[in-house]
């Protein structure tokens, strides 16, 4: 995936000069996009699911919160959240946190082939507040608590093993995790409107039962260099891990987390950004910010959950704005992708593509009701950028 910043580019029907600053570094030819001509074109009437897609694109339902999963005997969890999917032989298995405090939680369905369900199963019960979270690279699931002093859940995919606590990453107000094979390290963010952002590095690489957790240190500023520094105390108490290290850089309520090619993304929704950090060059900026975007009408609103592609295009699922799950893409055009209509009350999250990246999986969480009983789970199938 290419580094870049979206700061540099055209975004639909906002002109390059809509955002000027320090961070504008784009080529003066570049020609801002008009809206709808995002990579997949304008998107259509909603369809049977209430889901308006591109041309070429079909959507179906999933699972239901309180009902059994098609196929199985297995009922799905309520308030369903941060998702990810696993290879498994010929077909995959995509799972799902559930947003439920108590209980809480994460789920699995498992497709065939022919992406027929052919299973659906627990892998996580008993905890709080699971919102979002990351893949390793050794085929496990982390399962955040989204609540004060919460923990890290490692969770089999596969449903064989049981799930493990991970103390070592630290109490704090979790969101999601991504890791990053080339330093060895987790990346974590915090939903606190004050929160930080962290890596774990373990002692031993794919084993995180011991590390070091350490916080993001940094100026004030959108953009510059950055550090790391320790965090004494990763239990959070007395003294929570955002207040341990001076100068550790605030952000306004961390939310998803993505890592590619040197380069780690994540969203604050307080303030609806996207962040990208260059470990390779160690400089930060801003990705997105919809406050430069002149006349308002920013085409991404809510930032959250956040997933990427080969292709280099990232997917940012919305909380509230427009129920829509936009595409950022290396040409620096920010688009809608999808939006789920009369579901106003609800979220999106959980974006995920199976395997062979022809199919994308997320959530509405709380559905036509607005009621966390009411989430439901969908796939898009269709021509998928390469």
């Amino acid at each position: 995936m290419e580094r870049r910043s979206f700061l540099r580019g055209a975004v639909i029907g906002t002109s390059a000069a809509a955002f000027g600053g320090a961070l504008w570094q784009s080529a003066a030819s570049a020609a801002p996009a008009q809206p709808g001509t995002g990579p997949y074109g304008a998107l259509g009437a909603a369809d049977a699911n209430g889901i308006l897609l591109p041309s070429g694109f079909s959507s179906r339902v999933i699972a239901r919160s309180g009902q059994t999963v098609s196929g199985t005997s297995y009922t799905w969890h309520n308030a369903p959240d941060g998702g990810a999917c696993f290879a498994n032989g010929t077909g995959w298995i995509y799972v799902s946190n559930s947003e439920i405090n108590p209980s809480g939680g994460a789920s699995a369905v498992r497709f065939d082939s022919a992406g027929t369900v052919t299973g659906a199963y627990r892998i996580l019960s008993n905890t709080r507040q699971n919102c979002a979270g990351g893949k390793t690279p050794w085929n496990t699931w982390l399962s955040c608590e989204e609540v004060s002093l919460g923990y890290v859940y490692e969770t089999d995919p596969f449903g064989v093993n049981a799930a493990v606590r991970r103390d070592a990453l630290g109490r704090f107000k979790h969101e999601a995790a991504a890791a990053d094979p080339v330093r060895r390290a987790i990346y974590l963010t915090e939903d606190e409107t004050n929160g930080c952002f962290y890596r774990f590095l373990p002692t031993t690489w794919g084993n995180l039962s011991a590390g070091t957790l350490q916080v993001f240190k940094a100026g004030t500023a959108t953009s510059g260099t950055f550090t790391w520094q320790n965090v004494p105390d990763p239990d959070g108490s007395p003294t929570a891990t955002r207040d341990q290290v001076s100068g550790a850089k605030r952000f306004n309520g961390g939310e998803g987390c993505y890592y590619a090619d040197d380069t780690v993304w994540f969203t604050t929704k307080g303030d609806n950004r996207v962040w990208q950090v260059d470990l390779a060059a160690g400089t930060y900026q801003l990705a997105y910010d919809d406050s430069l975007v002149s006349g308002g009408g920013a085409p991404l609103t809510g930032v959250d959950n956040v997933t990427g592609t080969s292709s280099g295009d990232l997917f940012v699922a919305e909380d509230g704005g427009n129920m829509e799950i936009c595409v950022i893409t290396p040409d620096d055009v920010v688009a809608p992708f999808l939006r789920i209509s009369g579901q106003s009350g609800s979220e999106i999250t959980g974006p995920a593509f199976s395997p062979d990246g022809r199919r994308l999986y997320f959530s509405s969480q709380r559905g036509t009701s607005g009621s966390s009983s009411g989430g439901i789970t969908y796939e898009v199938t269709g021509p998928f950028r390469a």
